[in-house]
């Protein structure tokens, strides 16, 4: 298993997974319709319990260099679910 940075690193990697997706979690938060503090936090744990977070990093630069939102998060993301389906709504 890779350990990689801090929760601050990862909440930022969180927040890279869902811009990747086309999700805005803070203008989700901002107009009232984010899930609890609690979930989002959640989240930041499940990211920094993942075993590929230097795999994720590159991912989200490549997309990045692409600038088009990503169809799906990657396989091994421990948010995807939650994620895609916020990106559906």
């Amino acid at each position: 298993m890779t350990k990689f940075g801090t929760f601050e690193t990862h909440a930022r990697l969180v927040e890279r997974m869902a811009g990747a997706l086309g999700v805005d979690l803070e203008e989700r938060a901002q107009r009232g319709v984010e899930v609890s503090e609690v979930e989002a936090t959640d989240r930041v744990y499940r990211c920094l319990s993942c075993t590929a977070p230097d795999m994720c990093v590159k991912f989200l630069d490549a997309q990045a260099e692409m600038g088009a939102p990503a169809l799906s998060a990657t396989r091994y993301c421990r948010n995807k679910a939650e994620l895609e389906r916020l990106a559906a709504e």
